[in-house]
């Protein structure tokens, strides 16, 4: 009898304590550890560091900083060495993610996630075919149209084609093939480019819903003959290519067809008779309001080492076609940013981690932020 009254009484006391706990947890709020809400608009200068984690596919990352005040602002998870990119309107940064069932397999989504630049918190997200390129990610992987209307996404299978998302019904309006191109380089509000295997620029033509209604190729270099990077760096619809020797090769596509326009090399003869040349991932930057060009660049440069980092930096005059600096990082740069004010910095991420900054005003080296990603292969600004 004694024992039966000492459980009764023992199940009366754990049923009160469980009462208050469910109380007291009813008045607690929210927890927000680990939270935290940007300033908008963005300060001129935050910069979005894409990092894939090459010991780790799965845990990718957009680290998100302030190279002013040296600072880390926050963070978004990205799915599989994610592409990223960033809203003109700067209330966006998109990834196009893969996820498997059970982590690194079984059944496979991809997703295109509109991540609020602010509060870095998911704000919705589109099922998109399971295609996108799995590679490293760089500048025209996943990009917007002019006017932030639809959302571009590399496929690669290895068949090639462009994901079209529009991101106002939140949908996919179409899947166009691209056979024998790769990559999607915006043209205004409707259009996007294609580099092609055979040397010629492919342009896609869209209607209001997002479906192709045109296209159209033109001869643009000789494949047999030079060895053409493609991940180049524009200026409104002027985009730059580099040979891997370093010939400058420039394409307005403001017009109804591209206009291809005089090439320019980065070396001088002599500079190229010692081994001068580019190299690097993403190895080109631009500041607009300067109109300059950053490139990284190798002395006794080596075929086939066209995408070694460098601590050398040269910048040019756009206008001129001229070297009118050479910058010097203290740790080799891999991949390169440009802000787009007027008192630009040049952000580069180095292979140990770090972000390395310098003011473009002076071309001078200003500070460095180390260990801010692990296999940090793109930055992104405003």
């Amino acid at each position: 009898m004694r024992s039966n009254r000492i459980n009764v009484q023992s199940a009366l006391g754990l049923g009160l304590l469980v009462l208050g706990l469910n109380s007291a947890r009813a008045d607690l709020p929210p927890d927000t550890i680990g939270q935290t809400t940007l300033a908008f608009p963005p300060e001129a200068h935050r910069a979005f560091v894409v990092d894939v984690e090459f010991e780790s596919f799965v845990v990718g990352r957009v680290t998100v900083v302030d190279p002013d005040k040296k600072r880390v602002l926050g963070m978004v998870p990205t799915g599989f060495a994610a592409p990223s990119a960033l809203s003109h309107d700067q209330k966006t940064l998109y990834s196009a993610d893969i996820y498997y069932s059970r982590g690194t397999r079984g059944d496979r989504t991809d997703v295109l996630t509109a991540w609020d630049s602010s509060s870095l918190s998911p704000a919705w997200e589109v099922l998109i075919p399971n295609k996108r390129a799995e590679s490293l990610t760089q500048r025209y992987g996943l990009k917007t149209s002019g006017d932030d209307r639809f959302v571009y996404v590399y496929n690669f299978t290895p068949s090639t084609s462009v994901t079209v998302v529009d991101t106002q019904s939140r949908s996919v309006t179409a899947e166009i093939a691209i056979p024998g191109c790769v990559l999607n380089y915006p043209v205004g509000t409707r259009r996007f480019a294609s580099l092609c295997g055979d040397g010629s620029l492919q342009v896609v033509t869209l209607n209001e819903q997002g479906q192709e209604t045109s296209r159209n190729r033109t001869h643009f270099f000789d494949p047999n003959a030079e060895k053409l990077n493609e991940r180049a760096v524009n200026v409104g619809d002027t985009y730059y290519f580099t040979t891997t020797t370093g010939t400058i090769r420039p394409v307005d596509f403001s017009g109804d067809e591209p206009k291809i326009l005089p090439s320019w090399s980065l070396t001088t003869d002599a500079e190229k008779k010692t081994g001068w040349a580019p190299g690097g991932w993403q190895l080109m930057a631009v500041a607009p309001k300067l109109n300059r060009m950053y490139v990284l660049m190798h002395d006794n440069h080596e075929p086939m080492k066209w995408e070694d980092p460098s601590t050398i930096i040269w910048a040019y005059d756009l206008k001129t076609m001229k070297k009118i600096a050479t910058l010097e990082a203290p740790t080799p740069v891999w991949s390169m940013q440009a802000t787009g004010d007027d008192k630009p910095l040049l952000l580069g991420a180095d292979v140990e981690g770090g972000l390395q900054i310098f003011d473009l005003k002076t071309n001078k080296l200003t500070g460095s932020m180390a260990k801010v990603a692990k296999t940090a292969t793109q930055i992104m600004s405003y």
